[in-house]
C-alpha cells in the first residue's frame, strides 16, 4: 500500500510538473510555428495575405510599421476595392482613442484620474450596490479594474432603429450581447481584478461630454483627430462614400450597425488615420514627440503602465492592452475590437522600436486578432495570453492530454510490477 501511495504521489507531481512545461511551453511558442524569420516584414505579410485569402469572405487593410514608418500594406475586398483611404468601423479599438481623450482632459487639469467619476457625472450615476461606488476611479474605469460586471458587449442597432439615449443605455443597455449582463453596476469590489467592461468606457463617454460640454464625437475630433491629422476619423455620420462594404463570415451582405456607445464600439476610420495614431505613439521625424502634442510623453508612459493583472500577469495599462513583453521594459501594446457579425481589428505597437501592425477587416470574426497574434510572437518570441485562448487552447491541450497520458499510464506500469514482484516473492 505504501509503495502505490509513492506512485501515485509521483504521479500527481509529474502532472503538475508537466502541465507547468505546458503552460511555459505555450507562452513561448513551442506548438506554435513562427510564420516568417524575424525581421522579414514581407514575409510576414505574405501569410497574412495567405490567411485572408483562406478565411476571408469580405475586405482587409493591413498596414505593417518598422520603426515608425510603413513599410508593407495589403489592402483586398471582395466587394468595392479598399485602400488607406477606406473607412471601416474598428469595434472595440474605439477604446484606445476614447482613453486618449480623457487624459487629454487630465493633462488639462479638468479631471482627476484617482477622483471618483461620480464627481463629474449629472447626468447619470451608477445604481447602489454592496461596495463603495466612490471607488470607481477614472483610473479604474480606464484600466477595466472598476468592479464592473456588466460584461458589455455591444450589439448595436440596426439602420430602422431610434438609438437611446447614453443614460438609457447605462441603465439597461438594449443591444446587449447575449452573455452580458447589460446592467452598469458595480457587482465587484473596485480595484480587485480585471474584468472587461464595455460599460465603463460608456461612462467615460458621458464623462466627456459632461466635463466638456460638447458632444463626444465633436470633443474628439478637436482635441485628438485633428491635432494628430487623423481627418477621415469619427464616431457618428461617416462618409458613406467612403465606408466599406459590411460582411458576414459566409460572405453574405451584412448590416452596419450603429451605436450609442459610440465610445466603446463604433469609431470610424481608416489604416492611414490608424497609421497616424500608432506613429504618434513614438518619436517622430524632425525632432517630434510621443504624443504629438496632444498628449505628453509622461502621460504615454503613464498609460502604457500595468495597472491591472490577470492570473498574476499585466494585461491592461490605462485604455490599452499590454499584450506581452517586449524585452525593453515595456509591452507591445495596442487593441482589438470585434463587433457583429463579423468585424474584426487590431492594432498594435512596440514603443521601443516603432515596428506595428494595423489589421482591419470584414467577413472574418477573428482575422485581425490572429495576425495581430502571430505578429506579436513574431516580434518578441512569447505568444499573447488571447492567443493562447483564442487560437492555441486546442493544441495547447492535446500536448497536455498526451504527456499526461504517458504519466499515468507509466504509474500503472510501476504499480503492476511492484505487485508482480511481490508475488513471485511470495
Amino acid at each position: 500500500m505504501g509503495r502505490f501511495f509513492r506512485i501515485a504521489l509521483a504521479a500527481i507531481v509529474a502532472l503538475g510538473l508537466w502541465a507547468t512545461v505546458v503552460v511555459v511551453g505555450a507562452r513561448e511558442g513551442w506548438w506554435r510555428p513562427m510564420v516568417a524569420a524575424q525581421g522579414d516584414t514581407a514575409g510576414f505579410l505574405r501569410w497574412a495575405e495567405g490567411r485572408y485569402a483562406a478565411d476571408s469572405h469580405g475586405n482587409i487593410a493591413i498596414v505593417l510599421l518598422d520603426d515608425g514608418e510603413v513599410a508593407q500594406t495589403y489592402f483586398a475586398s471582395h466587394g468595392r476595392p479598399v485602400d488607406g483611404d477606406s473607412l471601416f468601423q474598428v469595434a472595440s479599438i474605439s477604446k484606445w482613442l476614447t482613453a486618449w481623450g480623457v487624459m487629454t482632459l487630465v493633462e488639462q487639469g479638468r479631471i482627476d484620474l484617482d477622483a471618483p467619476v461620480s464627481r463629474y457625472l449629472t447626468r447619470w450615476q451608477l445604481p447602489s450596490s454592496d461596495f463603495d461606488n466612490d471607488e470607481v476611479t477614472i483610473r479604474r474605469l480606464l484600466s477595466h479594474s472598476a468592479g464592473l460586471t456588466d460584461g458589455l458587449g455591444f450589439l448595436g442597432f440596426t439602420p430602422d432603429q431610434t438609438l437611446p439615449s447614453i443614460e438609457a443605455e447605462l441603465t439597461e443597455a438594449m443591444d446587449a450581447m447575449t452573455s452580458a449582463d447589460g446592467i452598469v453596476r458595480v457587482g465587484a469590489r473596485p480595484g480587485s481584478t480585471w474584468r472587461y467592461s464595455g460599460g465603463g468606457y460608456l461612462i467615460l463617454q458621458l464623462l466627456i461630454e459632461e466635463v466638456t460640454g460638447q458632444s463626444f464625437n465633436d470633443y474628439m475630433r478637436s482635441a485628438v483627430f485633428a491635432p494628430l491629422g487623423m481627418s477621415a476619423s469619427t464616431f457618428v455620420d461617416p462618409d458613406p462614400d467612403r465606408l466599406v462594404d459590411f460582411y458576414a463570415a459566409d460572405g453574405s451582405p451584412a448590416i452596419h450597425y450603429r451605436f450609442t456607445a459610440t465610445g466603446a464600439a463604433s469609431l470610424y476610420t481608416s489604416a492611414d488615420d490608424m497609421t497616424r495614431f500608432l506613429q504618434a505613439q513614438v518619436s517622430g521625424p524632425d525632432g517630434a514627440s510621443p504624443g504629438r502634442g496632444v498628449l505628453s510623453p509622461a502621460t504615454l508612459a503613464e498609460m502604457r503602465a500595468p495597472h491591472a493583472q490577470l492570473l498574476g500577469l499585466p494585461v491592461w495599462g490605462l485604455g490599452e492592452a499590454l499584450y506581452v513583453p517586449n524585452g525593453a521594459g515595456s509591452f507591445i501594446l495596442g487593441h482589438d475590437g470585434a463587433n457583429f457579425p463579423a468585424i474584426n481589428t487590431t492594432a498594435r505597437i512596440d514603443p521601443a522600436t516603432g515596428d506595428g501592425i494595423i489589421v482591419l477587416a470584414t467577413g472574418s470574426p477573428r482575422l485581425a486578432s490572429e495576425i495581430g497574434g502571430a505578429w506579436a510572437y513574431w516580434q518578441t518570441g512569447v505568444v499573447p495570453l488571447d492567443t493562447l485562448a483564442l487560437f492555441d487552447l486546442q493544441r495547447v491541450l492535446i500536448a497536455f492530454a498526451v504527456g499526461a497520458l504517458v504519466i499515468i499510464l507509466g504509474a500503472i506500469v510501476f504499480a503492476r510490477r511492484g505487485r508482480a514482484n511481490r508475488s513471485s516473492l511470495a
